[in-house]
């Protein structure tokens, strides 16, 4: 039984079979404030429906072929093909309406379902709002979920023109991908799209409050809106978030040399949302916690413009070309990352110049995390089916697909790379296609065969490490100079064999100046094979350090010399750019998480340099990966010293941050989060009640959060504390905040409590189950939680076959026993899997966890013995 899967070989027949023309959808929303009528409920829904009424028509390339239309629905009361009434209930079956003998040329189906509201973020989302005690609705369809709310031909490439018709209550707003129209009598009459995909159809619902604007260029206007919950408003820096759209929409409608292809641009901050954000073409949705109630940090500010950069660039790169199937997901998620970085860095009086050390910061390392698990693919991963792709929005799919674009760039040429896309969106536009269609275009303006580079980095799974070897003579002259490469055994469990790549590097050269490290020399050149001599530093001296990779042009671990390890240890906070000062961190972090760097080595460093770190975003990376080090990876009778050490430094660094400096702010949350001695726990409560104060740190909304949960966690704050606080902000932030300490207090009877609301009940809406979770899960409560061990094992099954993905994920993931590190936590998970027959995707999600053991106890052996 297909369930709620659909495979590769069905679509592509379906596709064959069938060109779809056009849907229009009537959606009757008027019940949403009290949730709609009461229906039996399903798989995520919150037991409220709505009336929805499908028209399509496509054309049938064979007569008599069968083939069918998805829904996933309570009930289904009518479906009508070609005028001629089927029976429902025979018809409806396992998330599909069969469509049995259709005719050659134009068929048309009517199908009126109840379908429902759900508290999952997936399909038809409903959220109401302790605030105002008004509903908010909004659609989240990646990547199968339009079918939760019209009955759908649900795959990429069949695209079709959708005119949505909706009612809604009075005083509520609609809108969707075309522009908002007037309603009357509470219906809003959408004007059809453009030929799109179904799952980048959007319907944002309910009271919102709105800021709108335009971008203006050769004659043509934008209208541009900007939309959130009125109790959000206040927050809401609408100039600031134009200013970034407006940066975006200058600069891709230059590099891609093709006019915005929408009539629209209309960015809805909502609630409860699982991504960062979704791309629906001309109406984005994005998580509104990207609407800030308190300070924070421009690393926030950066991500947040990025993930708004990434968006705009999906409105061509995905919403006007569009994947065939899901196995392109890579380049429609990697090249939406690396154009949003790129317009960081290179968009005139861009804020964030230095986007490329973040990225080398953030997404790299996640990238090279996700590539050293056991369920490593290709970027090119073979998708056959829905499970396939619903776990692949992955580090491979998104960091190391944009690590291997940049590289791409490198290889061919910035400006030929653009070019081609140039070409790729003119040919394409408003069709759907694969790699090889860019990759042609590629070819056709750089002049590079990319067959052999594309069969190398896209098809193959695994990184390289690059090496020098360098021999010099007794005066400090280089006389010999090449790169190694190698390619380790993938991780047990990978599929395909370790591979050399062809890789497009910088090597730099960097000398002591003043007690600054500046590079004073930069080669770039190709290197394949095990063995690439570089002639042009022969017979030149010997600097302080060399540098693989400099730039970060290409994706590889890069391991330094014995000479330039000594002089990076030393002065790692000395290089005068930060993206060296990055590369440099993250082999550090790279070697610490191989076994290589003991964690009480690691911590030193990061203590060594993280004073002399400007880059604030590098900055805050570092102090999760020094939590995690100790967390994890340090040997467990070490592990309190390093914990100690390193929040005794984090209290030292705040007290010594510039007054009301983001330093100071990341700061304080370190410290707030590894806070242990009663003196220190003394020093948060005095913070949060007014009795101590840190000149310049605003204890505003957010940190007074952080501050209480860390108190819960260390049983210095109890129910009545976190109820009173939870008085004091009584928003849906707050009920997350409040739902976090309290399962992170360290009785029994509240581990009992937190787990019974996610495992043993389904009735936890997305973001509050994510809060229980992120509570219950705590460093410091070790022999608490090894209980739920067992409990975990017997349970996940179940839950993984009866909630929604999302839901689900949450779950499996989150509650994995990872803090158990031991060899019985590795015998317990090879058990269940042994014995479960998990689906594949479940297997996936059990084999990258149980990775995580195997690691953290190699990397506690070699912290042991330093």
């Amino acid at each position: 039984m297909p369930g709620t899967n659909l495979t590769r070989d069905e679509a592509q027949e379906r596709a064959r079979l069938l060109t779809v023309d056009a849907y229009e959808i009537d959606l009757d929303l008027s019940g949403a404030q009290e949730g709609g009528a009461s229906g039996p409920g399903e798989d995520g829904s919150t037991g409220g429906t709505y009336r929805s009424v499908t028209t399509v028509r496509f054309d049938v390339a064979e007569a008599g072929a069968d083939s069918f239309i998805d829904l996933v629905a309570p009930a289904v009361h009518e479906v009508v093909l070609n005028g001629e009434a089927l029976d429902p209930g025979a018809v409806f079956k396992d998330s599909r309406i069969a469509l049995a003998g259709l005719r050659a040329g134009r068929n048309e189906l009517r199908v009126v379902a109840d379908c429902a509201y759900t508290n999952t973020g997936e399909g038809l989302h409903r959220f109401v709002d302790p605030v105002d005690q008004q509903a908010y609705l909004y659609t989240q369809f990646e990547v199968p979920d339009a079918r939760r709310v019209f009955a759908s031909f649900e795959q990429p490439d069949l695209k079709a023109t959708f005119q949505f018709t909706v009612k809604a209550p009075e005083g509520w707003t609609v809108i969707s991908n075309s522009p908002t129209p007037e309603p009357s009598d509470n219906v809003w009459r959408f004007e059809p799209t453009p030929r799109i995909s179904t799952y980048i159809t959007a319907l944002i619902v309910g009271p919102y409050h709105s800021v709108h604007s335009t971008y203006e260029k050769d004659g043509r206007t934008v209208p541009l809106g900007i939309y959130c919950r009125p109790s959000l408003a206040e927050h809401l820096d609408a100039d600031e978030i134009f200013a970034v759209t407006r940066q975006g929409f200058e600069w891709f409608q230059e590099k891609f040399d093709y006019a915005y292809p929408f009539a629209k641009y209309d960015q809805l901050f909502v609630p409860e949302f699982n991504a960062g954000a979704m791309e629906n073409a001309g109406a984005v949705t994005i998580r509104d916690q990207y609407v800030f109630r308190s300070k924070v940090t421009d690393a926030a500010y950066e991500v947040r413009a990025e993930t708004i950069l990434h968006e705009l660039a999906h409105m061509w790169f995905g919403d006007l070309v569009t994947m065939e199937w899901w196995n392109d997901l890579w380049l429609n998620e990697s090249f939406a990352t690396y154009t949003s970085i790129a317009c960081q860095a290179y968009a005139p009086g861009s804020k964030w110049p230095h986007s490329w050390t973040t990225f080398a910061n953030s997404m790299k390392t996640w990238a090279y995390r996700q590539d050293q698990l056991p369920s490593t693919h290709p970027i090119m991963a073979e998708i056959n089916d829905l499970d396939d792709v619903l776990v692949n929005f992955d580090g491979i799919t998104y960091a190391k697909g944009a690590s291997v674009l940049k590289q791409l760039v490198a290889y061919v040429g910035m400006d030929e790379f653009f070019q081609g896309v140039q070409a790729y969106f003119k040919a394409h536009a408003y069709k759907n296609t694969r790699l090889s269609d860019l990759l042609g275009a590629l070819e056709e303006t750089s002049g590079r065969d990319l067959k052999t580079w594309s069969k190398k980095w896209l098809e193959t799974a695994g990184i390289n490490i690059l090496r020098p070897e360098i021999e010099v003579d007794g005066a400090g002259v280089i006389t010999s100079f090449a790169v190694k490469q190698e390619a380790p055994a993938l991780p047990a469990g990978a599929k395909g064999e370790p591979v050399l790549r062809p890789h497009r590097i910088a090597i730099g050269a960097y000398e002591l100046q003043n007690g600054k490290l500046v590079r004073t020399e930069r080669i770039e050149l190709d290197v394949d094979g095990a063995l690439t001599a570089v002639p042009q530093l022969v017979g030149k001296q010997r600097p302080a350090v060399l540098l693989l990779n400099d730039d970060d042009l290409s994706y590889a671990k890069v391991r330094l010399d014995e000479e330039s390890l000594k002089t990076v240890t030393e002065h790692l906070g000395d290089f005068t750019e930060s993206l060296p000062r990055a590369l440099s961190w993250a082999s550090a972090w790279d070697m610490t998480r191989d076994a290589e760097l003991p964690a009480r080595d690691y911590l030193s460093l990061v203590l060594s340099g993280i004073g002399k770190e400007s880059d604030i975003g590098v900055v805050q990376s570092l102090h999760r990966q020094v939590k995690l080090a100790l967390d994890l990876y340090a040997a467990p009778d070490w592990r309190e010293t390093g914990l100690a050490t390193w929040t005794a430094a984090a209290l030292e660094q705040l007290r010594a941050a510039e007054p009301g400096s983001d330093h100071q702010l990341a700061w304080a949350r370190a410290f707030a989060a590894s806070a242990r001695t009663d003196a220190q726990l003394d020093l948060l409560q005095g913070l949060l009640d007014g009795t101590e104060e840190i000149s310049g740190l605003a204890v505003d909304t957010e940190l007074r959060w952080g501050l209480l949960q860390r108190l819960a966690a260390a049983g210095r704050a109890d129910e009545k504390a976190i109820a009173a606080e939870l008085d004091r902000d009584k928003t849906s932030a707050g009920e997350r905040h409040a739902a976090t300490a309290r399962a992170a207090r360290p009785t029994a009877e509240a581990k009992a409590e937190a787990w019974a609301s996610v495992v043993e009940s389904d009735k936890l809406p997305n973001s509050l189950q994510e809060a229980v979770i992120g509570g219950f899960v705590q460093p410091d409560q070790r022999e608490l939680l090894a209980p739920y061990t067992a409990k975990y094992f017997a349970a996940v099954k179940d839950i993984w076959n009866s909630r929604s993905h999302e839901m689900a994920q949450q779950i499996v993931v989150g509650h994995y026993p990872a803090l158990q590190v031991s060899q019985e936590t590795l015998d317990a998970t090879d058990a269940w899997l042994a014995s479960a027959e998990p689906t594949p995707a479940l297997r996936r999600l059990m084999t990258e966890s149980r990775a995580g053991i195997e690691r953290a106890l190699k990397a506690q052996q070699a912290d042991a013995a330093a």
